[in-house]
């Protein structure tokens, strides 16, 4: 019996900790007729983030209002911590910003490659693609991935 009160007390204060590591909520702004966007809310969902699905039939202005380069446009569009998220990132870049808080707009993998999150074809393999980070005037590369590996 002593050896359950022990074991409950310390879950008991463990879970602190897991409140630390609580995600941010993220905002997805999306076509309600896209189902590619539905599959990158899974993958993020999947990973941890609590998500507010927001469904309109144009999102163009968003990105405008929001700094998305036109070279860096997807389908849809993420706002969380203070960040922009374009298109199919992996959840795991979007920890990575969020982990490393560098001075951005935010994240954007532009168009829609074959095996990023959400764009997994069945038989094909993944295509190489780049996360860029972009903030007013400059994009560069903050990782490579082929499908969810990062190369």
């Amino acid at each position: 019996m002593r050896g359950l009160a022990q074991a409950v007390a310390g879950l008991m204060l463990w879970r602190p900790a897991i409140a630390a590591e609580t995600l941010p909520k993220m905002t997805v702004t999306r076509d309600p007729n896209c189902g590619c966007c539905g599959a990158w809310v899974t993958h993020v969902k999947a990973a941890g983030f609590p998500v507010e699905v927001i469904e309109i039939d144009d999102v163009a202005p968003l990105k405008t209002k929001l700094g998305v380069p036109d070279a860096l446009t997807s389908c849809h569009t993420a706002e969380i911590g203070g960040y922009v998220v374009e298109g199919h990132v992996p959840a795991d870049a979007i920890k990575r910003l969020l982990a490393e808080r560098p001075k951005a707009t935010g994240l954007a993998v532009a168009g829609m490659p074959v095996g990023a999150p959400g764009m997994e074809v069945r038989g094909q393999a993944p295509d190489p693609y780049e996360v860029v980070i972009f903030s007013a005037g400059r994009q560069t590369i903050f990782a490579r991935y082929r499908g969810l590996d990062q190369i």
